[in-house]
């Protein structure tokens, strides 16, 4: 363990720090498009587990899928383009603020170049008929002006909720970007997030092939809602046992 901080009711562990990456988070949102973006990237890129997020407060349990342990908040490294990946299988909420936190710690530690949050946002139109449309946002020029070449819009009006909202309050001395894609079909939306990584790819120019994940959209989406409807009952029973406890 190379790194290992608690503070504030979070823990993080680093076996390794890869030092000046650029950090990618996906968290479950509107059609769980950041946690499928990610988990997508994670199979089609090398990459090795670095180590983790702790929150003192959660629930203890774990999800085990084909026969490994899942960790709710992993921290991965790829070492060609130098990418950390943070990605969650753990719903967010309540947890906002302690997530950014962390994330801005483990930035900071790792010097890191960047941060680009991957999000899916909810389309006030009844249009499931239609292609997911990509955004952007950005508080470095720099970076906009990448943006504005590949010819995606900027998000203009909207507002951020959730850990990439806490992130772009929190954050400080790092570049933050982030990558929306708009999702209009119930959750999951592997076609969103198969625009955002679209974007991704051009953006970090990672030559990844985007077109299997809709190929594979069905098996991604079982297993992450298998996932996290387990998640889900876990919390209920803690809960219930709590007030069974208290009463």
């Amino acid at each position: 363990m190379v790194y290992d901080k608690f503070f504030m009711g979070i823990k993080i562990q680093l076996d390794k720090k890869p030092k000046n990456p650029v950090i990618i988070e996906g968290f479950p949102g509107f059609g769980l498009v950041g946690t499928i973006a990610t988990e997508f990237l994670l199979d089609h890129l090398k990459t090795e587990q670095i180590g983790k997020i702790i929150l003192d407060d959660v629930p203890a349990m774990v999800a085990i899928h084909a026969g490994k342990v899942v960790e709710p908040l992993g921290i991965f490294h790829n070492k060609k383009y130098n990418l950390v990946f943070l990605h969650a299988i753990t719903p967010s909420q309540n947890y906002e603020w302690k997530i950014s936190d962390a994330l801005n710690s483990i930035a900071k530690t790792l010097k890191a170049k960047e941060i680009i949050s991957l999000e899916g946002v909810g389309s006030s139109q009844d249009s499931s008929g239609e292609e997911s449309k990509a955004f952007y946002f950005t508080n470095d020029e720099k970076r906009k002006k990448s943006f504005e070449k590949m010819g995606v819009p900027p998000l203009t009006e909207g507002i951020i909720i959730g850990v990439t909202g806490a992130i772009l309050l929190r954050i400080d001395k790092v570049p933050v970007s982030c990558i929306f894609a708009d999702t209009h079909s119930k959750l999951p939306d592997s076609k969103a997030a198969a625009k955002i990584i679209g974007v991704l790819d051009k953006y970090l120019g990672l030559d990844v092939d985007y077109e299997p994940l809709l190929v594979q959209a069905q098996k991604f989406e079982e297993k992450l809602k298998t996932i996290l409807k387990k998640t889900q009952e876990t919390q209920e029973i803690s809960e219930q046992k709590k007030l069974n406890y208290v009463g």
